[in-house]
């Protein structure tokens, strides 16, 4: 059979979507809703297969060891590319191993603090910090994730040194935060913008380039320090030597639905922007964000435990 009636057959069974981390995870949420959409326009199940353990890698790993024919797909999450350079020994490259689907969204941080920190503005957080040199905690919900690479790369910036405190989850750091004993974090809007609204934290500024749509009034770091950037991205990926053909179906119908206005909007509730693209849109985007944190954890020297 040659092999692009192959792939306009596919898929014939149910497909597997390996995702490095627990249920009701902002990762396991965004399999979901993109398995949900898949499994109705391609007529087969596509199942969710959770791997937690070794911040993602253990998922990673299955999903690289997995036979390249469509039927075992990786949800690509910040942590892989944190990985490639927070631990010394992988068993796999993400960039050599993975082949990049598609993107499907990008997620900005937001810069939070106790509101007994006496600071409205970044500006007068630096002050601040600057002030009380190593007395500020800043907490994140784990070495190595994303809210811990994205407040080591403010440190760097904004000239400052910080106590990082990490904790088990997103949930404990507000916690703390609201209760004081940790004074910044710079945590997932889908975790804290109930607690910003409620008046529990002070939002400073979102770490995106350009603000959220969930929180318009709200500034970017980059407006105070420039050239700052940081988001969490989640995409698709799957094991090398998947065909192209696969692939590019694959691309097509999630970039279908990051165009659908329901999809959309459940992804927009968490304060989202889509990442459509092609695969190699995708690739630019992976290698990008790796090299981008490899250079902040060599010069942060963060090690994982």
């Amino acid at each position: 059979m040659p092999r692009f009636a192959w792939a306009q057959a596919y898929p014939t069974r149910p497909v597997r979507i390996v995702v490095g981390f627990t249920a009701g995870s902002a990762s396991d949420i965004i399999a979901r809703l993109v398995g949900q959409w898949l499994s109705e326009r391609l007529g087969q199940p596509f199942v969710i297969d959770n791997r937690p353990g070794g911040g993602g890698n253990i998922g990673t790993e299955a999903a690289v060891r997995s036979a390249p024919d469509g039927y075992t797909l990786l949800l690509v999450a910040p942590q892989n590319a944190i990985n490639a350079s927070f631990y010394d020994k992988l068993n796999f490259n993400f960039i050599r191993d993975i082949a990049p689907v598609a993107g499907v969204i990008r997620v900005s941080l937001v810069m939070v603090v106790n509101p007994s920190v006496p600071a409205n503005t970044v500006p007068e957080f630096i002050a601040y910090a600057k002030a009380n040199p190593g007395k500020v905690t800043m907490a994140s919900p784990g070495n190595g994730c994303s809210p811990h690479v994205s407040g080591e790369l403010f440190k760097m910036m904004a000239g400052i040194d910080m106590i990082h405190v990490p904790y088990r989850g997103g949930g404990q750091v507000m916690t703390d935060l609201i209760a004081g004993q940790v004074q910044v974090s710079f945590i997932g809007l889908t975790v804290a913008i109930e607690h910003i609204r409620g008046g529990k934290v002070r939002a400073l500024a979102v770490t995106t380039a350009t603000r959220s749509d969930v929180l318009p009034d709200i500034p970017t770091v980059g407006d105070f320090v420039p050239g700052y950037e940081a988001s969490a991205f989640w995409g698709v990926g799957a094991p090398r030597n998947t065909p192209a053909e696969i692939i590019d179906k694959l691309n097509k119908e999630i970039n279908a639905g990051l165009s659908d206005p329901t999809l959309w909007r459940r992804f927009a509730e968490g304060g989202g922007t889509v990442l459509a693209g092609s695969p190699a849109d995708f690739s630019l985007n992976n290698a990008a964000t790796t090299e981008k944190w490899a250079k902040v954890i060599r010069a942060a020297n963060i090690k994982a435990e």
